[in-house]
């Protein structure tokens, strides 16, 4: 290998300190969008958040017997807001009832993983690689989704937004990475004096190297535009977050601390648009202590979550249409509360789907209730419906997905057919 070979493989490995992503991931396309290309936002929420508490159960009357410290009610200080009169949402979650009020909210009961883990190592594994108890699979399924997507493939297609490509998004095609926070945490190429010493070795190659440097500094100038710091309440730290908590989060911040990912995302889609996969993640769900009802820990995370949803659908405007938002959980919580005032490491779940193409206004699933019968092991709600079969739903319904991709995406895994017919 020559100097001047090496030089180009040492410049192409450094872009990603340089900019702060990977090299030629980020150059902003000002193409015309595609009028027939839909979106697809998923956020996962790390640790386990109480399905039962976001979507509560209230016409049970096994519920408030269960939990008669953290049970949601009409009559509380922060009363739930009822959805159907036997379901009701949590109060922190008010930014989103407008959009159940449209028709374009719905919820998915008794949902997760059939394998029985309450590990969150595991389980969020397991949600990310798309193949529950198959931990030889290195890939991650939205990964396998833009590869298999029926449009064509740009830097930007799909993006994800933290400092490392989670297991998600890993795999052999590309998915760019998009710091939270670029405006506050500046980079190298921040400093004009260094910036102009890269522009004058780099603007004039011809090459690899050249073309990354050149994406690199368009798409830095156009992230820096959009994205402001969502990072100034993320200095403080939480003391009396458990070791399990931190290990739960797998580095995600909580929603307080990255409350403006709605703004960003939504900047993001309509700066650029080829973008049509996003993937964000929360930490702070593993409520073992102090959960709350109306108000406490649990409604301190759904609060800022919820606005920035609704931030999220206001900023895409004209896009919401064609786009579908996910939220998941690795697994839900017990049914009974704890001797804590908490909730333990569950089942089953409720995920949540926001969008144009969702059948919304409606808890789907197969709900049995909340008798010990009905629970699993006569302490979780069960997984009656299969994660991949509402994900499989919406990526051959909405994203255009063949059931030949739909089975690479979610290998060995037999689709059962849409859950949102009933």
């Amino acid at each position: 290998m020559n100097r001047r070979d090496f030089l180009k493989i040492a410049a192409a490995s450094s872009m990603v300190n340089l900019f702060g992503f990977h090299p030629g991931a980020l150059a902003f396309n000002t193409g015309k969008p595609d009028g027939t290309s839909k979106k697809l936002i998923v956020i996962l929420l790390r640790g386990g958040v109480d399905g039962l508490n976001v979507v509560a159960p209230y016409g049970d009357n096994r519920y408030s017997s269960l939990r008669p410290s953290i049970a949601l009610s009409k009559s509380e200080k922060a009363p739930l807001l009822d959805l159907d009169g036997y379901f009701g949402l949590h109060p922190a979650m008010a930014p989103l009832i407008s959009c159940w009020q449209n028709k374009t909210l719905a919820f998915v009961h008794d949902c997760g993983s059939p394998d029985p883990t309450r590990s969150h190592f595991d389980a969020q594994d397991y949600m990310e690689s798309g193949v529950p108890g198959q931990k030889s699979v290195s890939t991650g399924w939205i990964n396998r989704l833009v590869g298999q997507m029926p449009t064509k493939h740009t830097p930007l297609q799909a993006i994800s937004v933290g400092p490392v490509l989670p297991r998600i998004c890993s795999g052999p095609t590309t998915i760019a990475t998009v710091s939270r926070a670029i405006a506050k945490n500046k980079s190298v190429m921040d400093r004009p004096m260094i910036a102009s010493s890269f522009e004058d070795l780099y603007s004039g190659l011809n090459d690899d190297v050249g073309r990354a440097f050149a994406e690199g500094v368009a798409a830095h100038t156009a992230i820096n535009e959009v994205m402001d710091s969502p990072d100034a309440s993320m200095s403080g730290k939480n003391d009396e977050m458990s070791r399990e908590q931190k290990v739960a989060n797998a580095g995600a911040p909580t929603p307080k601390a990255y409350n403006k990912f709605g703004m960003q995302l939504s900047n993001l889609f309509r700066k650029d648009p080829t973008v049509q996969v996003a993937f964000a993640d929360f930490g702070g769900w593993d409520t073992h202590i102090r959960q709350g009802a109306g108000q406490g820990q649990l409604a301190q995370h759904l609060a800022p979550l919820a606005q920035g949803l609704g931030d999220l659908v206001t900023g895409l405007g004209p896009l919401y249409k064609d786009t579908t938002i996910l939220v998941m959980s690795e697994f839900g919580r017990t049914a009974k509360e704890n001797g804590n005032g908490g909730t333990d490491h569950g089942h089953g779940n409720v995920m949540w789907l926001l969008g144009g193409d969702i059948p919304g206004g409606k808890v789907y699933g197969k709900w049995g209730g909340l008798a010990s019968s009905a629970l699993h092991e006569d302490r979780d709600l069960p997984a009656s419906t299969d994660f991949r079969t509402v994900i499989s739903a919406v990526l051959g319904e909405h994203m255009n997905v063949s059931k030949a991709g739909l089975n690479t995406i979610f290998p060995g895994f037999s689709y059962p057919g849409n859950p949102f017919v009933s």
